[in-house]
C-alpha cells in the first residue's frame, strides 16, 4: 500500500521520487504509514494529501472532527483495533457500518473489520491526525475517571482506612490486586499520560483523599478517591515499584515502567511516611517527549551561540542555574546528546539518572555507600575522560574538584541552585573555591526558568495597560508594537489557557571584563551590570521578548522572573 500511494503520487507530481526514497527510509523506523510520514517530513499538505487518496479509491471524505462519535457506534469496534489500524467507526444504516480510515486501498483492514462486526463496511477517507485525535477522545472516555469512580464504593470489600500499623499485610496485598484498585491505578498513570502532567501526587489526610497532577509546572485536583480505598492504593503502588509494602514507617524509592498504546513511560516513585498514611509522588519521565534539540528550547539567537560555542571549548567549566523544576537537566542533556560524538568520552554523575542516553556513561550518585559526586569525580578522572557532567555541585569538596578538572584539560557541565547568572559566582566563591579558580575555570553560566505556553487553540488578545507593561520592563517606546496573548482554556490544554513550556534563559559568557571582575572582588550586582553593558539579556527581559513573540502571557512573565 505505502509505495502503491507513493507511486501514484509520483505520477500526479505531488512529490518525487527522491522525496518518497527520504520518506521510506524515515518510515522503516517511525513504523508510520507513508502518507503521515510525507505529512510530517512537509513534503505534503495533509488535505492536498486525504484530497488525492479519496479521489483514487473513490471514497467520501469525512470530517470527524465535527461529528460526535456515539458510545454504541463505537462499542462495534474495540479500542485496541482502533488503534492498531487506525479506523473510527461513526454510523451505522441498516447492515452497513460506515468506517473513517487513512488508508481504503488496504484490503486485509476491511476484511477483518467486517469479519469483526459481522457488517457491510463502508470506508470514508480521514486524516491521520484527525483519527488520532478522535481515537484518543474515545479512549479518554471510556477509561473515565469519573465513571470509575463512580461504581468504586460499591465494589471495594474490604475498608483499609486506618493509618495504624495493626492492619494485616496480607489483606494489604488482597485489596491492592483487587480489581477495581488495580484498574483505578492503571487510569490515574494513564490518566498523567494524557494529560502531559510531569508529577502525579497521592496524599492521605484525616478524611479524604486527593489526587493532584503537575501539569506545565503547576499542580491541579484531578480527583478524590473513596477514603476507604487510601492504604489499597498506595498499597498497589508500592507493589508496582517494587517497595516493600510492610514497611510504612520510612521513606523509599523506586521505579515504575509502563507500556501501554505504544508509549513507554518511566515513573519515578517517592514514598513518604506522613500523619495519615504514606504520601506518594511520581515524576512522569517520558524519554520521547525529552527535548534535545539545543534550538527549540528557547535560547535566542545569541544565547545559543554562546551556549554552543562554549559546550564545544576543549576544557572549562559550563553551569547551569534555577531552582528545581526549571529544566536545568533537560537543557544539559540536549548539550550532552549534541557533543556525543564516537571521539568523546562522556562520563555523567547524577541522582538520580533521569534519563538513559546511549554512548554516554552514566554513574548513579549513592551517598550511603560513599558514592558521592565528589567521589564519582574523582573516578572519573581516573577514566580518560573528555566529558564530564556533574549532576550538581552541592559542596567545597565536589566544587574543589571540578574547578580543577576543568583547568586540566576537561570540559566540566554542572548545576547548582542560584536566582540569576552573575550569583553563581558569589556561589562558588561561597563554597570557598579561591576567586582566581573561578576566573580561570568557568567559561559560560546559564540561568534558566520555566514559563507556560499559551494554548494555541483558545490564544485570544489580552488588553493589558501601558502602566503594567512599563512595570513589567517593557520599555516606552515598545509600548503599543505588540499585542500580548492569553488563553480563555478548551479541551486542548484541559480549560488551563496554557499548553507546554518553553525555557527564560540568561546566558553570562566570562569576558575578560567579568574575570577582572571576579578577581576584583566585585558583587553580584557588579558583575550583572557590566554583563548586561556586553550584551547579556536578562531573565526578564527575555520573558518579554517571549510576550512579544506571544508565546506566553503576562502573568507568566511576572512569576517567573524578577524585575531587572
Amino acid at each position: 500500500m505505502a509505495k502503491k500511494i507513493g507511486e501514484l503520487l509520483i505520477q500526479e507530481g505531488l512529490i518525487t521520487a527522491a522525496q518518497l526514497s527520504q520518506a521510506l527510509d524515515d518510515q522503516r523506523h517511525s513504523g508510520e504509514r507513508i502518507g503521515a510520514t510525507l505529512v510530517k517530513q512537509g513534503i505534503i499538505d495533509e488535505n492536498t494529501l486525504y484530497d488525492f487518496i479519496a479521489k483514487q479509491y473513490s471514497c467520501p471524505q469525512v470530517s470527524l472532527s465535527k461529528l460526535t462519535v456515539e458510545k454504541a457506534i463505537a462499542s462495534l469496534i474495540p479500542l485496541d483495533i482502533m488503534h492498531k489500524y487506525q479506523a473510527v467507526p461513526f454510523g451505522l444504516m441498516g447492515n452497513t457500518l460506515h468506517v473513517a480510515m487513512a488508508d481504503p486501498g488496504n484490503l486485509f483492514i476491511i476484511d477483518d473489520l467486517r469479519f469483526l462486526t459481522r457488517k457491510n463496511i463502508q470506508i470514508h477517507v480521514a486524516s491521520d491526525s484527525v483519527l488520532k485525535q478522535v481515537i484518543a477522545s474515545i479512549s479518554s472516555q471510556e477509561d473515565s475517571l469519573d465513571n470509575l469512580l463512580g461504581s468504586l464504593k460499591d465494589e471495594v470489600e474490604v475498608d483499609l482506612s486506618q493509618a495504624g500499623d495493626d492492619i494485616d499485610i496480607s489483606s494489604l496485598e488482597d485489596a491492592a490486586g483487587q480489581a477495581p484498585v488495580v484498574k483505578l491505578v492503571n487510569l490515574i498513570l494513564m490518566d498523567a499520560i494524557r494529560k502531559h502532567a510531569s508529577d502525579i501526587h497521592v496524599e492521605p489526610y484525616e478524611k479524604i483523599m486527593r489526587i493532584r497532577f503537575r501539569i506545565d509546572g503547576v499542580l491541579y485536583e484531578m480527583m478524590r478517591p473513596p477514603i476507604q480505598l487510601r492504604n489499597a492504593i498506595i498499597s498497589r503502588l508500592k507493589i508496582l515499584a517494587r517497595l516493600d509494602i510492610a514497611e510504612r514507617r520510612l521513606p523509599q524509592d523506586g521505579r515504575i515502567r509502563l507500556k501501554a498504546k505504544g508509549t513507554e513511560m518511566d515513573f519515578r516513585v517517592s514514598v513518604l511516611p506522613t500523619l495519615f498514611g504514606e504520601k506518594i509522588v511520581l515524576r512522569l519521565l517520558d524519554k520521547s517527549g525529552l527535548q534535545l534539540d539545543m534550538t527549540k528550547l528557547g535560547f535566542e539567537e545569541l544565547q545559543y551561540k554562546n551556549f554552543r560555542d562554549a559546550i564545544y571549548l576543549p576544557f572549562g567549566m559550563v553551569l547551569v542555574t534555577g531552582p528545581t523544576g526549571s529544566g536545568k537537566t533537560t537543557t544539559l542533556y540536549s548539550a550532552l546528546s549534541d557533543l556525543n560524538k564516537v571521539a568523546h568520552n562522556i562520563s555523567t554523575a547524577e541522582d538520580p539518572i533521569e534519563y538513559n542516553l546511549v554512548g554516554i556513561n552514566q554513574v548513579q550518585v549513592h551517598d550511603a555507600i560513599g558514592l558521592s559526586f565528589a567521589s564519582a569525580l574523582r573516578a572519573f578522572l581516573r577514566q580518560d575522560p573528555d566529558i564530564i557532567m556533574v549532576g550538581e555541585i552541592r559542596d567545597f569538596e565536589t566544587a574543589e574538584i571540578a574547578v580543577k578538572a576543568a583547568l586540566t584539560g576537561h570540559l566540566v557541565l554542572s548545576t547548582l541552585h542560584t536566582n540569576d547568572a552573575p550569583s553563581t559566582i558569589n556561589r562558588l566563591l561561597n563554597m570557598g573555591v579561591e576567586a582566581f579558580l573561578v576566573a580561570s575555570a568557568v567559561n559560560l553560566v546559564v540561568a534558566q526558568r520555566l514559563v507556560r505556553k499559551v494554548c494555541t487553540e483558545c490564544k485570544t488578545v489580552e488588553e493589558v495597560s501601558a502602566e503594567t507593561l512599563l512595570d513589567l520592563g517593557v520599555l516606552d517606546e515598545e509600548i503599543g508594537t505588540f499585542k500580548c496573548y492569553h488563553g480563555k482554556g478548551c479541551a486542548n490544554c484541559n480549560d488551563t489557557g496554557y499548553r507546554g513550556r518553553v525555557a527564560l534563559y540568561e546566558v553570562m559568557p566570562l569576558y575578560e571584563q567579568i574575570r577582572e571582575l571576579v578577581l576584583m572582588g566585585a558583587s553580584a550586582a557588579e558583575i550583572k551590570k557590566e554583563s548586561i553593558r556586553l550584551g547579556m539579556t536578562t531573565l526578564r527581559r527575555a520573558g518579554i521578548n517571549k510576550l512579544k513573540e506571544g508565546v506566553t502571557s503576562v502573568e507568566e512573565v511576572i512569576r517567573s522572573s524578577t524585575k531587572d
